[in-house]
């Protein structure tokens, strides 16, 4: 009875496993190539589109309960207009420079977008010098994504208001700093003034003020908007755990979350709320619209088919300004564009009282549990510089919080190991009495103390560290590029070593074979940790069914080939986490008078294949 159960706990958590390597690694890579043909498909066709014979759609539209307001303005690009490289774009309008130690890039003076943003401290590679991580880009390039804000005039207005293609004229300084705003303005000549304030903090924080003057005949009321919008099907990683798309935290709708899938099927989604911040957010990167808290905005997400061509809008419209004659009227906002750092997320959120904010950081379901190993692993990195090493302490105090469980479950597997010669008498006694041969087994493991399922305990507390810090590899930028020992540049990356080209011996990479190449990619890290899987396995006596002895033998191949697709930080915890057990189960096992049977066992595996 107790080794059925024994196999079958152990087919079950293999199941699992094979499961969550399913879901998290072979699904997702499928999916990686599924939208890399398909972005490479909306690329070319828009490449080779005719640009004599350019089409505009209209714009998109939204209305206020009220049905008093025009319509917000839409991402509305030339579905034929050719492409062009990043720079002979920039080039070709007037410009005011940005120049901060976080943000590089310029604001168009042609509707006052903000559409030219560098992430100058994060790189596309481990290599210093490859490009920074160009965030937002202007239209007329590959991948248009850009944030505007403005006005929208009352239904049946016909006041002048600037648009995307007016020129705003530039006054003072021609260079957004941290220490010197831009000012930016427009006269329409019917009376109106505009002057729009730019601001930038130390990181990715922009502040949009409006001020509006009349020394018109009549009062005006516009209402104030703001939108980003992307052009095109981003590229996105794939996975389910890790949310890609337009995402909100819309009053008391709470946290709103559509992927591009999701919102092409929705088409449109409003939302009527106070308290409210949305956007656009990538795996480490984000474009946040971020209005008063106190403001009632209509929200809106949309998707529109222009063409061949999706475009993607996250926008909000507020209550109507009106600005009296000889008097002014000013608005502001916030916008975010810029990486995800976790300790920079919630000071914004704190310091602007926002909702939520933190959420902009996808930490899953489990957050209780993620956001303590990041912070675990974040302050023990602070402390030796180095977040392999960081991820080998939390291995080590997870180990001991969780060593008084592990202890009582170490210490009965030995107790256990004492009485085998007991329960294989029991078996000789009643070789045909099942049920007798189960009521002296209980029997002895009662008097024993013995807890029949305990050595399945250190497997289960295992399961939810696993995929917690699996989670924090893989969505915090703290982790992107963050370098171990040796070959390991980048611990949220696989193991970039392959044993099928004899690590890196042979000039190709297995892993771009057709149909079966992602399966071979076996990194050195991978094969550590297989082996101390193993020496773990063969820390316990051979099991004597024939079943349990195939899965024990064949798990740590199984587990080798499907953690190798993962993050190296997690192997390197596995293979660490692995060595220690093997440590605390051969000390536990010795005090408790059991025979540590790993040498015996390595001894009786190469003595058997000797012999074979």
């Amino acid at each position: 009875m107790q080794d059925n159960r024994n196999t079958i706990l152990a087919v079950v958590l293999s199941g699992l496993v094979l499961i969550a390597w399913q879901y998290f690694y072979n699904m997702p890579q499928m999916e990686k190539q599924r939208l890399a043909q398909q972005h490479a498909a909306q690329q070319a066709q828009r490449q080779a589109a005719d640009p004599a014979n350019p089409s505009v759609s209209p714009a998109t539209t939204q209305t206020p309960a009220a049905g008093s307001a025009g319509p917000v303005p839409g991402g509305t690009p030339a579905q034929n207009a050719p492409i062009q490289d990043r720079a002979t774009v920039i080039a070709a309008s007037p410009r005011v420079k940005i120049d901060t130690p976080s943000v590089g890039g310029s604001i168009s003076l042609k509707g006052a977008r903000i559409d030219d943003v560098e992430l100058l401290k994060y790189r596309e590679t481990v290599d210093p010098k490859s490009p920074p991580i160009q965030l937002l880009s202007p239209t007329g390039t590959a991948d248009p994504y850009y944030a505007e804000f403005g006005f929208v005039p009352a239904a049946g207005s016909t006041v002048k208001l600037p648009d995307a293609n007016t020129v705003w004229k530039q006054e003072g300084s021609n260079t957004l700093t941290i220490a010197t705003p831009v000012v930016l303005t427009y006269d329409n000549g019917e009376g109106l003034t505009f002057k729009r304030t730019i601001s930038i903090d130390e990181h990715y924080l922009f502040t949009v003020k409006d001020e509006i003057s009349n020394v018109g005949k009549d009062a005006a009321t516009v209402y104030p908007f703001g939108l980003i919008s992307r052009h095109g099907t981003p590229h996105v990683a794939g996975y389910s755990i890790l949310h890609e798309g337009l995402i909100g935290v819309l009053g008391d709708q709470g946290l709103q979350e559509y992927t591009y899938k999701k919102i092409d099927e929705a088409k449109s989604v409003e939302f009527k709320v106070t308290n409210a911040w949305m956007g656009i957010t990538d795996k480490y990167w984000a474009a946040t619209l971020l209005p008063n808290p106190k403001a009632a905005v209509n929200s809106r997400f949309t998707s529109n088919l222009i063409g061949q061509m999706r475009t993607y809008q996250t926008d909000y419209l507020l209550d109507p300004v009106t600005v009296p004659i000889g008097g002014t009227a000013t608005t502001s906002t916030n916008l975010f564009a810029g990486a995800k750092e976790n300790a920079l997320i919630q000071a914004y959120d704190h310091e602007l009282n926002l909702n939520r904010f933190e959420l902009l950081i996808d930490w899953g379901w489990f957050y209780f549990i993620t956001k303590p190993m990041f912070w675990a692993i974040d302050h023990l990195y602070k402390l030796v510089g180095n977040f392999g090493v960081a991820i080998l302490l939390v291995t080590v105090i997870v180990k001991g919080i969780f060593f008084p469980l592990a202890n009582k479950s170490y210490a009965s597997m030995a107790k256990m190991k004492a009485v085998q010669p007991q329960l294989a008498a029991l078996k000789e006694k009643y070789p045909d009495d099942k049920v007798k041969q189960q009521q002296e087994m209980m029997e002895i493991y009662k008097k024993e103390k013995i807890n029949p399922i305990a050595g399945c305990l250190p497997i289960l507390i295992q399961i939810p560290v696993f995929f917690s810090l699996y989670k924090v590899l893989f969505v915090t930028i703290e982790m992107r590029h963050a370098p171990f020992f040796g070959w390991i540049k980048d611990l949220s990356a696989p193991d970039p070593t392959n044993l099928f080209n004899l690590f890196g011996l042979l000039h190709f990479d297995p892993t771009t074979i057709p149909f079966f190449g992602h399966y071979l990619a076996l990194g050195a890290w991978p094969i550590i940790m297989g082996i101390t899987m193993w020496f773990q396995m063969k820390l316990n006596p051979t099991p004597p069914d024939p079943t349990q002895q195939m899965i024990f033998t064949w798990m740590p191949l199984i587990f080798t080939f499907m953690l190798a697709g993962f993050p190296a930080g997690l192997v390197i915890y596995w293979a660490w986490n692995n060595t220690l057990s093997v440590i605390q189960q051969s000390v536990i096992m010795k005090k408790n008078g059991a025979k540590i049977e790993l040498f015996d066992n390595l001894k009786a595996t190469f003595a058997g294949k000797k012999a074979g």
